[in-house]
């Protein structure tokens, strides 16, 4: 087995499965990370078989939109965000292997593993646990050594499964409607033409006079303008999450992850 990550080793994710991993099995493992889709398949296609690709959902959809080959694989791996159903069957279908997604986090390393064409139900590691106080759900035993506080809304169904709901700092309140911006990210990327995109608070919601809230949203959507965009979100979503503004970028400053930070998306916001 030959391992390809996207993500860097020195992220947890990357650590674990590029490098802890290959070592533990002894399988091979490729020491570049490529990040564009055409590196990707290229350093795929040098790899012997059978291979394993280790990435994040934002690679995952620039392989889709891309038009780079890749060779056959033996399974893909996806972490650092949710990976919906959707996009996960998209990548089955288009590269002929199985998908497989990792919850974890830095404090953590990974705890658990579903199939997301299959179930949207997680399966927790051996000797993992976990307990819930309040909102909080808390993760201890195997292989974590101290109770961990975990930052997303989480369901637990028995002792070895659980449902993962939005982050817990990721729940927005605009006129006493709730909705999450995972949720908001994933209407605005399923409209067709839309490349990438995010919603965000700005920084002057927390301090404004009316202390109501007003999303934004910057979207790559080349073809499109913020008109239609806006008239398909009318049709997704209800009218008080509707970004106020919505603006046109080339790109979104994603790390080595794929992941944004809110303070990169404001001061994007703010330069246009």
């Amino acid at each position: 087995m030959t391992v390809v990550g996207t993500v860097p080793p020195q992220h947890m994710y990357g650590f674990e499965n590029t490098v802890l991993l290959t070592l533990r099995s002894g399988h091979a493992f490729c020491a570049e990370h490529p990040f564009y889709p055409a590196d990707i398949c290229s350093v795929l296609a040098g790899a012997p078989a059978p291979r394993t690709l280790f990435s994040t959902p934002v690679h995952l959809r620039a392989l889709l939109a891309s038009d780079a080959p890749l060779p056959k694989l033996h399974v893909i791996v996806s972490a650092t965000a949710p990976l919906d159903e959707e996009l996960a069957l998209q990548v089955e279908q288009r590269f002929g292997a199985s998908v497989v997604e990792i919850y974890g986090s830095t404090e953590t390393g990974q705890m658990a593993t579903r199939h997301p064409t299959r179930s949207p139900i997680w399966h927790l590691y051996p000797g993992v646990v976990l307990s819930k106080e309040g909102e909080r759900v808390w993760a201890s035993g195997g292989h974590i050594e101290t109770p961990v506080a975990l930052g997303d809304h989480i369901e637990p169904i028995d002792r070895e499964h659980f449902r993962l709901g939005a982050r817990l700092q990721d729940v927005v309140n605009i006129a006493g409607k709730r909705n999450s911006i995972a949720y908001l990210n994933h209407q605005l990327l399923s409209i067709p033409g839309v490349r990438d995109g995010a919603f965000f608070l700005p920084q002057e919601s927390c301090d404004s006079t009316t202390k109501v809230a007003r999303l934004c949203a910057l979207v790559v959507a080349p073809g499109l303008d913020v008109a239609t965009l806006l008239r398909h979100l009318r049709e997704r979503i209800d009218p008080v999450f509707l970004p106020r503004p919505l603006r046109l970028v080339d790109a979104l400053p994603r790390n080595s992850t794929g992941k944004l930070s809110v303070q990169t998306l404001r001061a994007l916001m703010e330069k246009g």
